[in-house]
């Protein structure tokens, strides 16, 4: 068994990972190279792990578990984080203790049922590799990322993310059908609809998925008015626990499924996940508009939307003077300083016709509008140049281009007045913000640009995150839209919810992890001053899985 010994009982990690290299399939490494590389994340703080475990199945990571959750029995805590690519811009996907790497070898293709458009996969797959399989049978889970060549299954599950075309079908959590869980115990929870009968007998159980069962229940019973009224149906964004409200029916069925959704591995470590997929046009076709003015652009989105694209974005012109800065071309170039902002409509259909129509339907109406048009669905590169722009903005030669607001939630009525007050902090804090949007979700996206490499820049980007997180509240918004809060955004989102809310979703991670061993920090309050101190020094634009990242 390990030894641990020292004043403080300090865990001898050679020793620990050489006794799980002895019990697992997969691989221990605490090289000092390799714990460098997962000190990181997509975002801007850094915390060194102390070893990084490759599991090669279900078995190794339960192995891993049962271990941790036997140093905690005689008082010492070694955390697991969960971590996919590492796109994570929160911060959830980094911590001290274990890091469990699910891209090494639990990227496989289970099964796949062509009949119910069933898929069952590992949860280190990337949304690429996953739907370039399911696309030889017609098939796609259109909830994929913009980082889906890279993002894999299990991180976009993780943090309940949405994707481009999320707006029309819907975010991760509208195609995940069921998942396996390895607990904090290591035991093996399988999620799914399971009858009132069925969870009677697994209250019985004298395991830990018994045991979370009985407590899970009799939390919803006794916090049912608090869930009625504060969690079912209200906009409270994905920061905590919210899936909680569509756990348990009124036929006192239970599915804990949506519970896992967005806990980014502070409730259990997910090993399968059985997703449904659909027939969904791969063809697509898109519109570009741009106008002299940004106020102009968003009065024509209601109208757009209505002819139901795929996706709609709106883009701040400035992004595209920044990325001109970079010695990015695009068609309206020449009259870039009278540029305001640029709309981008994308609809798929399987009729040719049918996608014609609706894009010669919304460019009368953008000309309407006072909109330059660019209409060539044979030149579908441009206009993909277009909407990647973000990501040349993002290496920018200026500075550091944090995303530290990618998916904030605002509604449309209220997207002019924070526009206003994202201006004044533009000036107050001397670094642009430009604005992005993913229209029919309401997302909101802003990267400021910073030097972290100086301190006074590292504690302007805190205080930009708190002035801006602000407004967000302000304009009836809130700051997880698209994503989980992980490290970065706990405490602002928390200081908008419900205190009986919070204590709810305090008691919910105590049932599943007692211990705090699971990615602890994550989803948790913590004071500004700790936080400042993880902001890291050398930031750049991070490379995951051999991808830069892209928003």
């Amino acid at each position: 068994m390990i030894v641990i010994h020292g004043n403080k009982g300090l865990l001898q990690m050679s020793k620990i990972a050489k006794y799980l290299n002895e019990h697992i399939l997969g691989e221990v490494d605490y090289r000092t190279g390799t714990l460098s590389a997962f000190s990181n994340d997509a975002s801007v703080l850094s915390i060194k792990p102390d070893m990084v475990v490759s599991p090669r199945n279900t078995s190794d990571i339960r192995k891993v578990a049962r271990f941790t959750w036997q140093l905690a029995d005689k008082g010492h805590i070694l955390p697991i984080v969960s971590r996919g690519a590492g796109s994570d811009q929160t911060g959830a996907a980094i911590g001290k203790g274990i890091i469990l790497n699910t891209t090494s070898h639990m990227t496989d293709i289970l099964e796949l049922d062509i009949k119910q458009k069933l898929v069952r996969v590992q949860p280190g797959i990337t949304y690429k590799s996953l739907n370039d399989a399911l696309s030889l049978h017609g098939l796609t889970i259109p909830s994929y990322p913009a980082s889906h060549h890279y993002s894999t299954v299990g991180g976009a599950i993780a943090n309940n993310a949405g994707g481009m075309l999320s707006g029309r079908y819907g975010r991760t959590d509208a195609w995940v059908r069921q998942l396996e869980v390895v607990l904090a115990s290591g035991d093996v929870l399988q999620t799914g609809r399971i009858s009132r009968r069925e969870v009677s007998r697994i209250k019985g159980l004298q395991n830990y998925v018994g045991e979370v069962y009985r407590k899970i229940d009799g939390l919803i019973d006794d916090n049912k008015e608090l869930i009625d009224e504060k969690i079912s149906g209200q906009e409270d964004g994905a920061a905590g626990y919210p899936g909680i409200a569509k756990v348990k029916n009124k036929d006192g069925s239970i599915d804990l499924t949506p519970l896992i959704l967005g806990s980014q591995g502070t409730l259990g470590v997910i090993s399968e996940v059985i997703m449904r997929s659909d027939y969904i046009s791969p063809n697509s076709s898109s519109l570009v508009a741009i106008f002299s003015g940004f106020d102009a652009a968003q009065d024509s989105l209601d109208e757009i939307a209505a002819l139901k694209p795929s996706s709609l974005h709106i883009y701040d012109g400035e992004l595209f003077m920044q990325a001109t800065a970079e010695g990015k071309k695009y068609k309206f170039n020449s009259e870039l300083a009278e540029t305001g902002a640029v709309v981008v409509m994308q609809v798929d259909d399987f009729s040719d016709r049918n996608r014609a129509k609706r894009l010669k339907k919304a460019a009368r109406l953008l000309e309407k509008r006072g909109a330059q048009v660019l209409n060539d669905p044979d030149d579908e590169d441009a206009y993909r140049a277009i909407d990647s722009v973000t990501s040349t903005v993002n290496v920018q030669s200026i500075g550091d281009t944090l995303g530290l607001f990618d998916g904030v939630y605002i509604p449309s009525n209220r997207l002019d007045g924070f526009k206003q007050a994202v201006e004044l902090l533009s000036k107050r804090f001397s670094t642009p913000l430009p604005l992005y949007a993913r229209v029919l979700e309401s997302s909101i996206y802003c990267r400021p640009v910073f030097h972290l490499h100086k301190v006074t820049d590292r504690q302007r980007a805190i205080k930009l995150l708190e002035e801006f997180s602000d407004a967000v509240y302000e304009h009836d918004g809130y700051l997880c839209n698209n994503s989980a809060e992980g490290r970065l955004l706990a405490n602002y989102s928390y200081q908008h919810i419900d205190a009986g809310v919070l204590k709810l979703y305090e008691q919910i991670r105590k049932i599943f992890d007692p211990n705090n061993s699971l990615n602890p920090g994550v989803k948790q309050s913590i004071e500004k001053k700790e936080l400042a101190k993880l902001v890291r020094s050398d930031y750049s634009t991070p490379k995951l899985a051999g991808q830069s990242l892209k928003s």
